[in-house]
């Protein structure tokens, strides 16, 4: 494993002082992006639908579109390495995010709506990453933890209102409506992206490596020494099979509340989809903070060890009430991993200058451990019902806690002792 205390403070050796302006730029980015890819999410298969695609069809796009987004976050992680300009490379995504949207609004048709959900597949490799980046470059590893409470605040923030716009936009409008206003929630990203400015972001420090004097390109670790940490390897483990076992349970959720008759379980369903939003809202900054004082593995434990308890819940009753309150446990799974992914992956790769690049392979694992978690969920609920399908995901959600517990190490680089 690399030698992370030897690191320790290095990316920061130029202090970071970014302005005001750039610092609310973040926000605005933050806000707007997760409400532009909110019209990508249930709507496009319920716009599809209408256009009377066969499922076959809409499952086939949507699928194309997820692989493709897993494929592109190794490269995106290594071209945000390298490239000097992150902004450039968040525009362009949402660029493709705008042009994606109105491409399906426009013109349904298989072989455009395929290319253009696949285009906003692509940038699932850099456009999150790319954020991550921008907060690391302007604040430095220090603030990080913070500073990425705030952006879960407002990403939050932002798909809570656009899933209220977009559900008010179909009811008076239509689900093709949905589209344009996505796209026009790009407008105000790029204004906001603007105002972030690029003499504040440090190209070393965005990458976990501190600027050198002069025309010398910084060195940077190999991807196959990445492979060779340790604490990543692991960490890497975990979400895999946290993600195995959290993908799949909202939608196994969903066929458990349709098959019980519940009248009221479509708007049952979006309380589901709302309530860990708030809580994330609500909790993000704290975990920031507290992520300094307490460390990561605390509060890592306790976002993964939510993740059964609620599982058992959904295997246990179908009561609306207890499912509701369930999914506040998904809030503090979400605010925990939101939070800490990118900071724990920050702190295991000080001084390497691939913290991008190991962003887009935790990714990657996560990617992998979610695609598989439909399919396997969906074959048990269907062969032993939707509790055997819950105590499943349990099962695996457990494996996960105890991987944490066993063998990942605390990473904050103020507790050196346990970065050995």
């Amino acid at each position: 494993m690399f030698a992370v205390k030897k690191y320790a403070g290095a990316a920061d050796a130029i202090a970071p002082s970014p302005s005001g302006t750039s610092l609310r730029g973040l926000d605005g980015v933050n806000l707007f992006l997760a409400g532009a890819l909110s019209g990508f999410g249930p709507y496009v298969a319920a716009f599809l639908t209408e256009q009377n695609w066969t499922q076959q069809n809409i499952g086939f796009a949507l699928s194309a579109a997820g692989f493709v987004g897993l494929l592109s976050q190794l490269p995106g992680g290594a071209l945000l390495d390298a490239i000097r300009s992150k902004r450039i490379l968040v525009a362009l995504g949402a660029a493709m995010v705008a042009a994606g949207a109105l491409t399906i609004a426009l013109w349904p048709t298989f072989p455009l709506v395929l290319v253009a959900l696949v285009l906003q597949g692509v940038t699932g490799g850099f456009l999150g990453l790319g954020i991550a980046a921008i907060s690391l470059g302007l604040v430095g590893h220090a603030a990080l933890a913070e500073r990425l409470g705030r952006n879960q605040r407002f990403a939050s923030m932002g798909g809570m209102i656009a899933a209220g716009l977009f559900g008010l936009v179909a009811y008076f409008l239509s689900y093709r409506a949905i589209f344009f206003a996505a796209a026009a929630l790009v407008l105000p990203l790029l204004a906001a992206l603007r105002l972030i400015q690029p003499s504040d972001i440090h190209f070393g420090r965005a990458s976990c490596l501190p600027e050198q004097p002069g025309p010398t390109v910084p060195q940077r670790v190999r991807f196959r020494s990445l492979l060779k940490n340790r604490g990543l390897l692991i960490f890497a483990g975990s979400l895999f099979l946290f993600q195995m076992a959290n993908a799949s349970m909202l939608p196994l959720a969903g066929e458990a509340l349709v098959h019980s008759k519940e009248v009221l379980s479509s708007l049952i369903f979006s309380a589901l989809i709302m309530v860990p939003q708030v809580i994330v809202a609500i909790m993000a900054p704290w975990a920031g903070r507290q992520a300094n004082s307490w460390g990561r593995r605390p509060l890592l434990l306790i976002g993964f060890a939510a993740l059964p308890i609620r599982a058992l819940l959904f295997a246990c009753t179908t009561n609306p009430m207890v499912l509701i309150a369930a999914q506040v446990l998904d809030g503090v799974s979400g605010t925990m991993l939101g939070v800490l992914t990118a900071l724990i992956v920050a702190d295991l790769t000080m001084g390497t200058g691939r913290f991008n690049l190991a962003q887009g392979f935790v990714g990657t694992m996560s990617g992998v451990g979610a695609s598989l978690s439909t399919t396997i969920s969906g074959v048990v609920a269907t062969s032993l019902g939707h509790a055997a399908g819950f105590l499943g995901l349990a099962t695996v959600a457990l494996a996960a806690v105890l991987l944490l517990w066993w063998l990942m190490p605390e990473t904050n680089p103020s507790h050196p002792k346990e970065l050995r």
